[in-house]
């Protein structure tokens, strides 16, 4: 097993931690916990969170048809956006850890309201959570603490914009400052092309307000790696790394996607000693030091979207939670009471929690609608779950309909994750899962994992 232990970036804290309660029976010693949102990634939290002998019950707002077949979990009715809604729920339910999955809620503050009302909650601030909610913040946070990222500029004026692009020419990357839903990215292979995505995303409002403000920035080649740390304020625990695949088609090809698979770890040969050394000092240090510096610490889990070339790692992109499908993999690897580690963690004590990984390699594909990222239709019936023995089906875009059969609804319906001693293994377990599930709208690549099994 592999053994990740606390750091710190040293310094004093900007704030201190708030010290809390926690909502432990003391017959039991046990917690309730609550997963806000219902993908692939929060069915997978809940999966693992449960699995804790501290966990006497987990709620999943809203959850899917996946978590609510899980032991110990029921999905709940609650209106995420009202934010004392959820509060009002903690309390009712005596609610001990509140898991936020996706990046919305934490952008609306979901999580400084219900830290407000004395629940634990892993998640960052809203103020925190800029570093995922404003492209041009994280740039300017990169800037300012010299964190390896490309070179860029920020937009609101379409002429501006273009005259930019004019001065750089292409490749170039043209993205849509705010949230959106990973889709606001364009990798522009010519002039003409990227004058084309600042017309879309500034001026035709294809992103609605997210795209109110652009960066542009210099493209960056190379390999991409997820990287996922734990941070409480300034110290910081560092997971196990990742690679997705974005494109829709085999050999990486086609349009981007939020994701068509993951696998977990990257190979050695893109993710050394050396580098991840790099990483941790050069980008999530620096990143946890400077938002503590600027009076809005980040306490939750965060996302380096790293390029790497010639030994080195830039920053792509910060996220502010768990990727999606990474996390699937993570959480089949995790070899700790995630409970356990998460309520220390929300309550001051990350330097207490040490996470261990199983040696084993996970990878997951994801099972999308045919059409997808384009349009796609919902409602088509899914069987065959129950003939799956070689990996994990986690639900991702699901439904039931009047019959109570399990539907497709959404764009990425099922992600499925197996274990292997190798890459190379746990992509034929996946595989053998995909082939019995029985769903004639499926669209899935076939070579998931394809560039880490190259190097084998």
């Amino acid at each position: 097993m592999q053994s990740m232990r606390v750091h710190s970036c040293g310094g004093s804290r900007a704030t201190p931690l708030r010290r809390q309660t926690l909502r432990v029976s003391a017959a039991s010693g046990k917690v309730n916990v609550l997963v806000v949102g219902g993908g692939g990634r929060e069915h997978s939290l809940a999966w693992k969170l449960s699995q804790s002998p501290l966990c006497s019950h987990l709620y999943c707002a809203p959850g899917n048809p996946g978590t609510e077949t899980e032991p110990n979990v029921t999905n709940v009715s609650i209106n995420v956006t009202k934010h004392q809604d959820v509060v009002n729920f903690c309390r009712e339910k005596r609610v001990g850890l509140v898991v936020v999955g996706p990046e919305v809620p934490l952008v609306a503050g979901l999580a400084d309201d219900l830290q407000a009302a004395g629940v634990p909650t892993w998640g960052p601030s809203a103020k925190a959570a800029q570093l995922e909610g404003s492209k041009v913040f994280m740039k300017d946070i990169c800037r300012k603490y010299n964190i390896p990222t490309a070179g860029y500029d920020s937009f609101t004026d379409a002429g501006r914009a273009k005259a930019f692009i004019k001065s750089l020419g292409a490749p170039i990357v043209v993205k849509a400052s705010g949230l959106a839903a990973g889709k606001g990215v364009v990798v522009a292979r010519t002039v003409e092309e990227a004058y084309k995505a600042v017309d879309d995303m500034l001026v035709n409002k294809m992103f609605g307000g997210a795209g109110d403000e652009l960066v542009i920035e210099e493209f960056m080649d190379g390999e991409e790696v997820s990287f996922f740390a734990l941070v409480d304020g300034e110290a910081v625990i560092p997971l196990v790394s990742a690679q997705d695949h974005k494109a829709v088609g085999d050999g990486d090809t086609g349009p981007n996607t939020g994701g068509m698979g993951a696998y977990s770890p990257a190979p050695r040969a893109v993710m050394n000693d050396t580098i991840f050394k790099q990483v941790m000092d050069d980008i999530i240090y620096r990143t946890a030091h400077g938002m503590a510096a600027e009076g809005m610490p980040f306490r939750g889990t965060l996302f380096a979207g790293l390029m790497i070339k010639d030994g080195k790692a830039k920053l792509l992109e910060h996220n502010v939670r768990f990727g999606d499908p990474e996390c699937q993999g993570l959480m089949a690897r995790c070899d700790s009471d995630l409970t356990e580690a998460m309520l220390r963690a929300t309550t001051g004590r990350l330097q207490d929690v040490e996470l261990l990984w199983k040696p084993e390699s996970a990878l997951t594909v994801v099972m999308a609608a045919k059409g997808y990222p384009g349009a796609y239709s919902s409602g088509s019936v899914i069987r065959g779950f129950e003939n799956v023995t070689s990996a994990k089906v986690f639900h991702a875009g699901t439904a039931r309909n009047a019959a109570g059969e399990v539907v497709s609804n959404g764009g990425r319906v099922l992600n499925i994750t197996a274990l292997g001693k190798d890459v190379a293994e746990a992509q034929a377990k996946a595989y053998e899962a995909v082939k019995q599930i029985e769903w004639a709208d499926a669209y899935y690549r076939s070579d998931i994992g394809w560039r880490a099994i190259a190097r084998l």
